[in-house]
């Protein structure tokens, strides 16, 4: 794989560009949607829990922010990347090329924004008086670690898509689910009893180590963290794999 991303590089390159620009194609504010849809999420969210439902969390606006921001760039991975082989059918059926390619563009380019949404972050900590720390040179690593989980599950949507297209809905329905299973809004100990469960999904510990970043300006739990990297490298190896063997039928399948 890395001899064909090596090779192919310049496509790469391209696809990633063309992800980043076409996203926004057309629309007057461009890119600074990348800015504004977390930013309008944690605003509605704030006031619902904060204002309406009372919640005493300290600092909730910037314990929402840095839930909404990855949690934004897992679903958008997830979402764009599922049908990225069926879109680009045309392209596929005419021309060789690595097709790793194409769910590798969307989850490097839904990195770019991240990381471009991150200074949403950083402005709302230091207006907030929450303040930064040195802490903040580890989110790259904890990013690269949700890149490689999310690049997986990808690699194996987006192959599976092609041969069965309810794919695509079925898993628009399991992020609805999943949003609640996930502590983007609230704190895991709010539900004692069933924190164990929480506890399983990779994303719950991704989330905590943002926010240890950011919201207590602590170390993050990289034990935990050392866990997740281990089954997201044995999850993308495996959805590498599948991607491979799915790849074979492409053609007759677009």
């Amino acid at each position: 794989m890395f001899k064909n991303l090596y090779d192919y590089r310049e496509l790469l390159k391209s696809n990633v560009k063309k992800e980043i620009r076409g996203k926004y194609k057309g629309s007057i504010l461009g890119v600074l949607w990348s800015f504004i849809n977390p930013l309008l999420q944690t605003v509605v969210y704030t006031i619902v829990f904060s204002i309406i439902m009372r919640s005493t969390m300290e600092h909730y606006l910037i314990y929402v922010i840095t839930g909404i921001i990855p949690w934004t760039f897992f679903t958008t991975v997830i979402t764009q990347g599922t049908n990225t082989i069926l879109m680009n059918g045309g392209i596929i059926k005419k021309v060789y090329f690595p097709r790793e390619i194409m769910p590798i563009s969307v989850t490097t380019s839904a990195l770019v924004n991240f990381f471009i949404s991150c200074i949403i972050i950083i402005i709302f900590c230091i207006f907030s008086g929450v303040g930064l720390s040195w802490y903040i040179l580890l989110v790259p690593v904890i990013a690269i670690v949700q890149y490689i989980f999310t690049l997986g599950c990808i690699f194996i949507l987006s192959a599976a898509d092609v041969y069965i297209r309810d794919i695509e809905y079925i898993v628009n329905f399991i992020l609805s689910l999943a949003f609640y299973a996930t502590p983007v809004l609230y704190e895991t100990s709010m539900f004692a009893k069933w924190e164990w469960v929480l506890n399983l999904n990779p994303l719950t510990h991704l989330l905590n180590a943002y926010r240890a970043i950011f919201y207590s300006k602590t170390m993050p739990d990289f034990t935990m963290v050392g866990i997740i990297f281990v089954i997201s490298v044995v999850l993308c190896f495996v959805g590498y794999k599948i991607f491979k063997r799915l790849e074979r039928g492409f053609a007759e399948e677009l």
